[in-house]
């Protein structure tokens, strides 16, 4: 693995994910203006949709909050790089060349490096696979939809109802503020941790690919009506379109236990993914 031109690739692959938004957001955001009756609503919708165009045209920034550097990785069981090293280095290039608005504080003293990295940043998560790749997807997250979080540890007793129902009252008490229409990751089980990482890791999956798991591609479209009607509307301001769908993920979890999570995303749903080959290949997706 060639570490240099991996370390480009994935400045590449930052510039790509704050400036191109996924072609499936693209083909939501379109669908729900023509599906919205409100004319404030449809406004919004068109201004949102002008703003993607102009950031693909001109090379800027979707939003001016860049995000903190998030990376979910896949690798090969035998690969041999410092992609930890190679991932930090190309953040600090990013950041100073896209460019990125440096966003990474320390938290009590909020001091701010200036390049995106700090302690535990940029955040990795790192799973292996049987492909003869490395996959690395950036899911850059603003703060306007990751301060709407929420985890909760129901009682099992509360079940597929308690679900639904945390998930309604989180988009409810978000309201306005994740900049809607958003896209509403869920996780379900696991411990606390990982509830909350597959509610984020849920995000990643396209809005025109369905669930594999039937019980949860159900929950997604149920919820994705329900939470349509309750009138939030684009930006706050009313109307059909809250979301744009509902992503959801689970993990077995303690006999005892039922955590869930909301992970909010919002329209900017920025996301891009790099892949390297054996042979040297490097493909942006």
């Amino acid at each position: 693995m060639d570490e240099d031109r991996l370390e480009d690739a994935i400045v590449a692959l930052l510039k790509r994910s704050v400036i191109e938004l996924p072609a499936d957001v693209l083909w939501k955001l379109n669908k729900s203006y023509e599906k919205e009756t409100s004319d404030v609503a449809k406004v919004q919708l068109a201004t949102i949709i002008e703003n993607i165009e102009l950031a693909r045209k001109l090379g800027r920034p979707i939003c001016q909050d860049t995000g903190i550097p998030l990376f979910f990785v896949k690798l090969p069981k035998d690969v041999h790089a410092d992609l930890e090293r190679v991932i930090i280095n190309a953040t600090r290039r990013a950041t100073e060349s896209v460019p990125l608005r440096p966003n990474t504080v320390d938290p009590l003293s909020r001091k701010n490096s200036g390049d995106n990295v700090g302690l535990h940043m940029p955040c990795i998560s790192y799973q292996f696979h049987d492909e003869d790749y490395i996959e690395i997807t950036a899911l850059p997250k603003g703060a306007g939809s990751e301060n709407m979080s929420k985890m909760a540890m129901l009682t099992p007793a509360q079940g597929l109802k308690g679900i639904k129902r945390f998930v309604l009252d989180t988009v409810l008490d978000a309201g306005g503020k994740p900049c809607p229409p958003t896209i509403v990751g869920v996780g379900i089980g696991g411990s606390a941790d990982l509830c909350m990482k597959l509610a984020k890791m849920s995000l990643m999956r396209p809005l025109d690919e369905p669930n594999p798991d039937k019980d949860l591609d159900a929950l997604e479209r149920e919820l994705e009506v329900a939470l349509n009607e309750i009138g939030i509307g684009p930006m706050g301001l009313g109307g059909r379109t809250t979301v744009l769908g509902v992503r959801a993920g689970k993990a077995s979890c303690h006999t005892a236990s039922l955590p869930v999570a909301v992970n909010i995303q919002c329209w900017a749903a920025r996301r891009a993914t790099l892949r390297a080959y054996e042979d040297g290949r490097l493909d942006i997706l």
